[in-house]
């Protein structure tokens, strides 16, 4: 795209250039330091940026090659592509920016320099092709987004205006860029830039219009300006829109957390805080308030969500919107010392209380968002704030916390101890024998939970045809504390957690195996942040190796087909898929069926975030949900590998008076019975 000579005759083109550009960008990076930048970090200030070649790398090669947005395309839903397309473009035409119009109207011809003229040749005729292709691309997105509608695209905040005009502005780029090309073509000019096919076409037609040299002249400097006055007016637009997430997209997945999927932030100032959890803007991390910021309102997390889809109150989007919301609303009298959160409070104004009980922080809201958004770090602290400051909490949850608080387990009016499960089994103590290999983790919900013991019976009976060397903790184990910190009562679960380390400690204790994700997430993952390091391992892991290295061998034929489950914080959270499949290849009979929702986009059993406990709060209960999945399949049961997910599916199946045709199961209970 060649520039004009010069501006009014007068004027020279790189000066004329070159001031606009400046007066956009300045006033574009002035509307980002006030709207943006200056808002966000007024939250607390933890350092993301670090180590820098660690997270550079990752985050290039998500941002470039579109890896998230390109995740989600299915033969149902092929936005993705669409999107990695657009943005492809984009670069594709910023590049061309940089050559035929900053550098070309200072240093004519400096793209040949840069590319010769058969390089120019060539990038102008895939531009050239790009431009026309793009048309028909808007077309398409526009007929997607506001006739066809796909449920994702169902939300009111995908709706805005906004979408619509950048679609306008980038078709009017491309019909600028095309009509530039035939004026120059029209006016005589040569050279690599008139070889461009649809760029030549258009030029014919203006002459077969009779358009002579002067008009084409005329005609080519007015596109051309055209199209750099929607370049400079894109960039100062960029910040007032959702469009923002161009900048903050980057800066998300440069500034991701570096621990698992599954872990928590945990603060290590409860004993000097000002206040407890999140609910005003100065209570967040800056990189809680940027994720409102990053968020290209594509609603692809709340179509992803348990709780939304089974008609929740809960929309992943709404909350880091209304966040930012908050932040535009509140933030700049806040810098100006005037603090207006009192009478516009951000929980029951932007973000919905019940929404934020509806949460199973079960992670597809994350898994799903392409800009790197981390929602379950924001839900939780507000609910901190709601727990440990104001006391408001269901019923239910209210009566779990109570019971770990007073029991050291959630399980209230339980009438075993945590040794019961085990009589007849000859499984050691610690205290008997602190040298064991392994410490056999074996939960609240294993030792005191009448169904879920059988699964911890299972798991002795394995590891001691294995000869594993092992031994439980017995009365000296309390609760992991998960169930308390995803509830939002901070504080119980350090308590819970840190006399669990000394316990271990005490033992020194080296390797951990649990039967339940969340123990297993917690221990793993979050323990460490308060002095507890230890190789931690669920038993699908542990036992597949066992399998694996021949210490075990299952020879009992199971005559029966199995859905795997996988559990959200044993698969999404912490990428734990092989080995439980690996389990049920091993034992002889059992046919493994795979359920449509299943890996990395398993669907939640409806007991995360402590709704082991909640009571869900409207609509179709998730495990319900989840149960008509599994009867979809021609499995006759149900497989798992967590205590929770057997409870669930064993009322759901109850629910649809199913109990005699279809059952529940751990692996480790058929397992088991094909050893025996």
């Amino acid at each position: 795209m060649v520039p004009p000579e010069d501006l009014f005759g007068v004027i020279p083109i790189w000066l004329a250039v070159y001031a606009l550009s400046a007066l956009s960008f300045s006033a574009a990076g002035y509307i980002l330091w006030r709207r943006v930048f200056r808002l966000v970090m007024i939250g607390k200030r933890p350092d993301r940026f670090s180590p820098p070649i660690k997270r550079l790398i990752p985050a290039a090669s998500i941002v470039v090659a579109q890896l998230k947005v390109l995740q989600s395309v299915s033969i149902r839903d092929r936005g993705g592509l669409t999107h990695a397309f657009i943005f492809w473009g984009f670069m594709s035409f910023s590049t061309s920016y940089g050559l035929f119009i900053w550098a070309d109207s200072a240093w004519r011809p400096f793209s040949e320099k840069v590319l010769s003229e058969r390089g120019v040749e060539a990038f102008g005729f895939y531009l050239d092709v790009l431009a026309t292709v793009f048309f028909f691309v808007l077309v398409w997105v526009a007929v997607r987004r506001w006739v066809v509608k796909p449920s994702r695209l169902s939300f009111d905040l995908t709706q805005k205006k906004e979408s619509g005009y950048i679609l306008i502005l980038i078709g009017l780029l491309m019909a600028f860029t095309l009509l530039t090309e035939g004026a120059y073509v029209a006016s005589g000019g040569e050279g690599p830039h008139a070889t461009a096919p649809v760029g030549k076409a258009i030029g014919e037609v203006m002459i077969d219009a009779g358009i002579d040299g002067d008009l084409a002249n005329g005609l080519q400097a007015l596109f051309w300006w055209l199209h750099l006055g929607i370049i400079l007016g894109f960039a100062m637009y960029i910040p007032l829109s959702k469009h923002m997430h161009l900048v903050g997209a980057p800066l998300n997945w440069y500034t991701r957390s570096l621990e698992p999927r599954g872990t928590l932030i945990t603060p290590t100032d409860l004993e000097t805080a000002e206040a407890f959890g999140a609910s005003r803007v100065q209570d967040f991390t800056w990189r809680e308030l940027l994720d409102g910021y990053a968020c290209a309102v594509c609603g692809r997390c709340s179509d992803a969500c348990p709780a939304n889809i089974t008609g929740k109150l809960l929309s992943p989007m709404h909350i880091v919107e209304g966040i930012k919301e908050h932040v535009l609303e509140t933030g700049p009298g806040i810098l100006n010392g005037e603090d207006i959160q009192e009478e516009k409070p951000l929980i029951g104004t932007w973000v919905q209380e019940e929404a934020l009980w509806d949460c199973l922080t079960c992670g597809a809201c994350m898994r799903e968002c392409p800009v790197g958004v981390e929602h379950i770090n924001s839900i939780v602290d507000m609910r901190r704030y709601l727990v440990m400051e104001q006391a408001s909490m269901p019923e239910t949850a209210q009566n779990a916390l109570l019971s770990m608080e007073q029991r050291g387990h959630p399980w209230r009016g339980t009438t075993y101890s945590r040794t019961d499960w085990a009589e007849g089994l000859d499984v050691k103590l610690m205290a008997d024998h602190p040298d064991a290999e392994v410490l056999f983790w074996v939960g609240c919900t294993g030792a005191l939970e009448h169904r879920s013991q059988a699964i911890a019976r299972s798991m002795a009976s394995v590891l001691k045809r294995a000869d594993v060397d092992f031994a439980i903790l017995g009365t000296e184990e309390t609760c992991s504390g998960d169930p308390a910190r995803r509830m939002g009562n901070e504080y119980l679960y350090q308590m819970l957690a840190q006399q669990n380390i000394e316990t271990m400690n005490g033992y020194n204790v080296k390797k951990v195996v649990t039967i339940c994700p969340h123990c297993f997430n917690n221990i793993k993952n979050e323990y460490p942040h308060l002095g507890g390091e230890y190789e931690v391992l669920h038993y699908t892991e542990f036992v597949a190796e066992l399998i694996e290295n021949g210490k075990i061998k299952p020879v009992g034929t199971i005559q029966s087909s199995v859905a795997y489950h996988d559990s959200c914080y044993l698969g999404r959270h912490n990428d734990v898929y092989d080995p439980p499949r690996e389990i049920a290849n091993a034992i002889p009979g059992l046919e493994l069926v795979e359920m449509d929702r299943r890996r990395e986009r398993g669907f939640c059993c409806g007991a995360g975030g402590g709704h082991m406990w909640i009571e869900e709060s409207r609509g179709q209960r998730v495990n319900h949900a989840r149960t008509e999945q599994f009867l979809e399949t021609s499995a006759d049961t149900i497989g798992v590998s967590c205590p929770y997910c057997v409870q669930m599916f064993e009322e759901g199946i109850g629910a649809q008076g199913l109990e005699g045709e279809k059952k529940a199961k751990d692996l480790l209970e058929i397992l088991d019975e094909s050893l025996t």
